[in-house]
């Protein structure tokens, strides 16, 4: 067999690889540059759409339970439904709060001004309030409609009460660990290629079955339980929305946007 020349060797080698972190950096980057120059109305319908379907992570979950044994092993199964909102707001490129914890930061980080600050804040504003409308249209559905019988709604209502009880502080923190996950997603899509559903699944997974507070997933469920009387407004908003929301903004930002920029941000800047 003859012997291959030293650049269709290091060709094959390069397309056999993964990308460099400065090339996932700049896919990433340029994603998020694009977001902010996107009109409010494209930003706010997105924003719905993803969170509505992100009620499909709660149905999902509820259906696997519900047609499952009461079993030990049960929950290994059942969590797995939480991935389908995930896929479904991902794949579609719906806008989710958490994701944008990683892309438009990158921006900021590079360009450090506040002229892209305003636009930070406008876009988070604007995806943030659409997510938790199509949330709250979500629960109501949920609640009040007779799309599911009496026993999906019940099953329903008892994944949605789970962690009411847990106080601010261990929301706040699995809260920093669920939106370090996501912005990890993420970070991962520009490399995964093919792979990119098998990411999304098993990242969500790792999030549902630890239990950690995802502020738009985790509103479908309390809002469900508000809008059926079971769940009192103040006791969302300042037991649930507020702690997750600050929990995943800090693992988001800190612990995979900042840290990514300084790893790869800086390669990038070494190599242009």
């Amino acid at each position: 067999m003859p012997a291959q020349s030293p650049v269709k060797l290091r060709a094959e080698a390069e397309e056999r690889s993964a990308p460099p972190a400065s090339v996932v950096y700049e896919a990433i980057y340029l994603e998020g540059k694009d977001e902010l120059e996107r009109e409010t109305s494209a930003l706010f319908f997105s924003a719905l759409a993803a969170g509505l379907s992100m009620g499909f992570s709660l149905i999902t979950e509820a259906l696997l339970r519900a047609a499952l044994p009461d079993t030990p092993w049960r929950v290994l199964i059942c969590k797995l439904g939480y991935a389908v909102g995930f896929l479904i707001v991902v794949l579609a490129r719906q806008q989710l709060f958490t994701e944008n914890t990683l892309t438009v930061m990158l921006p900021l980080l590079h360009w450090k001004n506040h002229f892209v600050l305003a636009k930070v804040g406008r876009l988070w504003a604007i995806v943030l309030t659409g997510n938790l409308v199509g949330a709250l249209l979500m629960g109501w559905v949920l609640g009040h409609s007779p799309v599911f019988d009496a026993q999906i709604k019940s099953v329903m209502m008892e994944i949605s009460r789970q962690g009411n009880e847990d106080p601010f502080l261990t929301v706040l923190l699995r809260g920093v660990f669920a939106g370090w996950l996501i912005a990890l997603m993420v970070w991962l899509m520009p490399a995964a290629q093919s792979a990119r559903v098998a990411v999304i699944v098993i990242i969500t997974y790792l999030v549902a079955l630890a239990g950690l507070a995802h502020v738009i997933a985790g509103s479908v469920d309390k809002l469900l339980l508000v809008t059926t009387s079971n769940l009192s407004w103040g006791a969302y908003l300042g037991g649930f929305l507020a702690p997750a929301l600050l929990g995943n903004i800090i693992g988001g930002v800190s612990l995979v946007a900042a840290l990514n920029h300084g790893a790869a941000g800086r390669e990038q800047a070494s190599q242009s």
